[in-house]
């Protein structure tokens, strides 16, 4: 007995180190000094030629402040070949991309004489640099706060000016939404933009503003840009309602040059989370979540075919979450709940299957003392969990798995959550943390937690086709003396490559990782 006692064990510790065998190997670029040490990383870009090109936004003085904006770039072998810095304040940055030959800078700036919101594209020759304004859009208001604010969970819909920018993934093209609301004035209008800044498409979006508020979450754009569809949280304006009800409803809203039509997918018993459109083959679909009552609990995927013309349901299916993943999540605790899920990625693999994963994401606040004795409220941003899935080609789900991770920031998030790459039908995900190893729950069930130490491990899990999942330390933290920015990379899905940007004070380095 105690020699199959032996055997048993033997075989798990063989598996465990049979599994850190990924083929998965990293480049470090030369370390650089850096004389802005407080920055935040906004995008980062392919130049077309093999090289990178960083935006960074810089912040100095005796009491820190925006001052301007860092671009780098660099060559094909991580190598910096120049900096520019961008002195510009007072301006909103909404999202950046490069396009033949130019970088694409997206701002919303608020002009006090005109009394103006305004949208400004900055463009510029990449050697040397040199910037372009151009204005695309202006709305009369009054100044609010965080006109761009985005709330996942409880989206507050006041008076005054709200805009949202969507990006569909190869950011060929963008969407602006803007909404104006003031007394009986309630104007909601909607406009498509080429990368190349012209105007595509505008529909006027106000009738459907009437007895719902819109939350746009996603957006996926036909190549012809003719047809724009959008899933959105729309929060029906009812003032009141009682402890069963539910105050808002996911819907598909497709804009085209004919008008706008819309389609809800929720039925008795199965509510709609969360979900992403996807454009493939000529067919719409949309893959996320679902729960069983009216609450933000997930009980299970859903899947809905969409005929992309008429936006008919052709097919739908709700998968719930198998035995398998609910241990990976709770282990024996069944009574838990499942909620808080935002997506991160989805890919469709050339069998037609959709993989996609989400994040666990939530923001609490405190009030602590500050060193002058008063009070100060603090926000945290909490990335927990990582779920991902995998659905066939009828929309049935092969496998869901829980990565259990708990990492809590209250300053650049670029360091916290993960990023994911598909190659070959299995999906690696890229993780930072002070710990020296994951705590081995029970055979595959795993957890990550952020760990105390200033120096961080970069960590690959994977999950192959049928969903097993492995892990491997690809990074140690000896080595990578810098942390890296793992929730921001730049991703080449066809060559299975990630480049990192890593950072800390005033040193920094690119990180190349690839996947054979």
């Amino acid at each position: 007995m105690q020699k199959r006692i032996l055997l048993i064990v033997l075989l798990c510790v063989g598996w465990l180190v049979g599994a850190q065998e990924f083929p998965v190997d990293y480049t470090f670029g030369e370390k650089y000094n850096d004389r802005y040490k407080y920055s935040n990383l906004l995008t980062i870009e392919d130049d077309g030629q093999g090289g990178t090109l960083l935006v960074r936004a810089y912040y100095s003085g005796m009491i820190i402040k925006p001052k301007g904006f860092i671009i780098e770039h660099y060559d094909e072998n991580l190598q910096l070949k120049s900096e520019y810095n961008y002195k510009l304040k007072g301006s909103e940055f909404v999202n950046g991309y490069f396009r033949n030959g130019q970088l694409y800078l997206l701002f919303l700036d608020y002009n006090y004489e005109t009394e103006e919101y305004e949208y400004w594209v900055h463009r510029s020759p990449v050697d040397p640099f040199s910037f372009t304004k151009e204005k695309l859009l202006t709305f009369r208001s009054a100044p609010v706060k965080n006109p761009l604010d985005k709330n996942y969970y409880n989206r507050k819909f006041n008076s005054g000016f709200t805009t949202t920018v969507l990006f569909p993934e190869d950011k060929s093209s963008f969407v602006i939404s803007t909404h104006y609301k003031k007394g009986k004035d309630n104007r909601h209008d909607i406009y498509l933009f080429t990368s190349g800044l012209k105007q595509a498409l505008y529909q006027d979006f106000s009738s459907e503003v009437e007895e719902k508020n819109y939350a746009f979450e996603r957006v996926a754009v036909s190549r012809d840009l003719d047809q724009v569809y959008i899933i959105g949280k729309a929060y029906f304006k009812k003032r009141r309602f009682t402890a069963l009800e539910r105050k808002f409803q996911y819907e598909l809203i497709k804009l085209n040059k004919t008008g706008i039509s819309t389609q809800n997918f929720d039925s008795p018993g199965k509510y709609s989370e969360s979900l992403t459109p996807i454009l493939h083959n000529g067919d719409l679909i949309c893959v996320g979540f679902y729960a069983n009552r009216k609450d933000n609990r997930y009980n299970g995927l859903s899947y809905f075919k969409v005929d992309p013309i008429s936006l008919q349901v052709k097919t739908s299916k709700y998968n719930p979450f198998s035995e398998q993943f609910m241990f990976d999540k709770f282990g024996q605790e069944y009574d838990k709940e499942i909620k808080n899920l935002v997506f991160k990625n989805v890919v469709v693999t050339p069998d037609n299957s959709i993989l996609f994963n989400a994040e666990e994401y939530f923001v609490t606040q405190s009030v602590q003392a500050n060193s002058s004795g008063g009070r100060l409220r603090v926000e945290r941003f909490h990335h927990n969990d990582i779920v991902s899935a995998k659905i066939d080609d009828q929309g049935n789900m092969v496998w869901a798995r829980n990565i259990n991770k708990s990492e809590v920031t209250q300053g650049d998030g670029s360091y916290a959550s993960y990023s994911s790459l598909t190659k070959n039908g299995r999906t690696y995900f890229f993780i930072s943390t002070a710990a020296e190893n994951p705590q081995l729950l029970n055979n595959e069930r795993i957890i990550f937690k952020q760990g105390l130490s200033r120096n961080r491990n970069v960590f690959v899990i994977q999950l192959d086709e049928q969903g097993k999942m492995s892990y491997e330390k690809i990074i140690d933290s000896k080595d990578a003396r810098l942390p890296l920015m793992v929730s921001n990379p730049l991703k080449n899905e066809l060559k299975g490559k990630v480049l990192f940007y890593a950072k800390r004070g005033t040193k920094k380095q690119l990180v190349n990782v690839a996947i054979d």
